[in-house]
């Protein structure tokens, strides 16, 4: 009497596919929060010059809305519990009901959209892609004037939060789109 094993390697299969999704979720979450060392601190504003916003783009081109949101949610979680993972090598709830929350909290909303944008486009041309990653940034900037302004009253949010940053997210999107193309991520 022959047995039939299909149901184990079926289920063998799933259980390596679950463990592959969380390792590339973990992976890109500590690239993240590898790049919380590079940030500079502004004397006039509560946000610090960082660079974690344009890999949390980039990599969202790569993984995808559902991977580069959960990798975001577990960047923020490493956060939230007090590991070193926000600019300037920070962590703690503090930080995210503090000034910054926003824009974190914005990195989850705009990693998911980008991705988003990014599957549903047919043609992956450097234009497109610039287009969905500034549109990602546009949704950090909107999170993150909003979450500011609590503090410091919607001018202050808009001139202190978002008007330092116009040159140099424009130069690191631009930079991001660079990288995608020398990972050969355009289809034209």
């Amino acid at each position: 009497m022959a047995m039939n094993y299909s149901y184990l390697i079926n289920e063998t299969a799933k259980d390596r596919s679950w463990i592959k999704e969380a390792a590339v979720i973990l992976g890109a979450s500590i690239i993240i929060a590898l790049f919380a060392p590079i940030s500079i601190p502004l004397p006039f504003s509560p946000i610090p010059i960082a660079v974690q916003a344009h890999v949390v783009l980039l990599l969202s081109c790569l993984l995808g809305s559902k991977r580069s949101a959960m990798s975001v949610l577990t960047y923020l979680f490493q956060g939230a519990i007090g590991l070193p993972v926000f600019a300037g090598g920070i962590g703690g709830i503090a930080v995210l009901a503090g000034p910054r929350g926003g824009y974190l909290l914005g990195y989850l909303v705009a990693a998911f959209v980008t991705g988003f944008m990014i599957e549903r486009t047919m043609n992956r041309t450097p234009s497109k892609v610039f287009a969905a990653m500034g549109f990602g940034n546009l949704i950090v900037y909107l999170f993150g004037i909003s979450w500011l302004s609590r503090y410091i009253g919607w001018g202050s949010a808009f001139v202190l939060g978002m008007l330092p940053f116009l040159i140099g997210d424009l130069l690191k999107l631009i930079a991001a789109t660079k990288c995608l193309k020398k990972l050969r991520f355009f289809t034209t």
